[in-house]
């Protein structure tokens, strides 16, 4: 497939721009018009999330910035389906710029009863979609980006797993570009109870073996949908809104934010391991 999986980058500066994107939710691959949904939709519409995919994926690229590099960090779908993945793929392969999607809880885990109480439903495994990446790296002349799989089949919360924190630590040692992490679970609580008890598991030691590696400077996930900034051990922490819906900040239970648009994070990684990176939200 081509611009698929991405492995290596040049760009014609010494700047990477790359467009992240997360959280699609998915439930249909119907082609539609790239059209922002208007508020009578509702969150259960299927339609909903693929109009605002698409549309998210043309205003950024229709932007005055070079894109060189889409990651799609997870939750691609709502129900795991070929067909679904087909049509993210086709969308993604028909902008011709490389691009690497990686697993989030959505993407292996089924739920069945939507219409009952999240704690009550029934969270069925599947197996994740051949094409979705794991422990995938992309070089390019001055970064290495490092991609990692963070979903357990059957359950919500995530997991950074022993063997990817030796993965991590070998091509840290071996490697001393700048680094970039982009997996789905966030590392880093967002002072939101009920999505920090579904964060990466593991976390605490993830940390203790990335304290000596002073070249890893960012990393990104999605799942939490909104937009937040950490910093811990001198790394940012980037959390990026859903193309689709978003959760309310800082709120103990469970709430959807009606009046925050999909959006979308820009990351300009530059030559001399800085790094700009900001967050846009669809025109209205």
């Amino acid at each position: 497939m081509p611009n698929y999986p991405a492995n290596k980058l040049s760009t014609s500066d010494k700047t990477i721009n790359i467009l992240q994107i997360t959280d699609l939710h998915l439930s249909t691959p119907v082609l539609v018009d790239p059209v922002l949904v208007d508020e009578s939709n509702t969150y259960s519409d299927d339609m909903a999330c693929q109009r605002s995919f698409e549309a998210v994926l043309q205003q950024a690229l229709s932007e005055d910035i070079r894109c060189d590099l889409i990651i799609v960090t997870g939750d691609m779908v709502n129900r795991v389906k070929s067909s679904i993945y087909d049509h993210i793929f086709t969308v993604l392969q028909a902008t011709q710029i490389p691009f690497a999607c990686i697993a989030g809880n959505h993407d292996v885990t089924d739920e069945n009863g939507k219409d009952l109480p999240f704690f009550q439903r029934e969270l069925v495994a599947q197996p994740a979609d051949s094409r979705l990446l794991s422990r995938h790296v992309i070089e390019t002349k001055y970064w290495q980006l490092l991609l990692l799989d963070s979903s357990i089949s059957g359950k919500v919360a995530g997991e950074i797993t022993p063997t990817d924190i030796n993965w991590l630590c070998e091509r840290l040692s071996t490697c001393d570009k700048p680094a970039l992490i982009a997996l789905h679970h966030h590392i880093v609580p967002v002072d939101s109870d009920w999505i920090d008890t579904h964060m990466a598991e593991n976390t605490e030691s993830f940390w203790q073996h990335m304290a000596p590696f002073e070249q890893l400077k960012v990393v990104i996930s999605g799942h939490t949908h909104q937009e937040q900034v950490r910093l811990r051990q001198g790394v940012t922490v980037y959390s990026t809104p859903s193309t689709c819906y978003q959760f309310k900040p800082y709120e103990d239970d469970f709430s959807y934010d009606e009046h925050a648009l999909p959006g979308y994070r820009w990351l300009q990684l530059a030559n001399n391991g800085t790094v700009e990176s900001w967050v846009e939200r669809l025109d209205t």
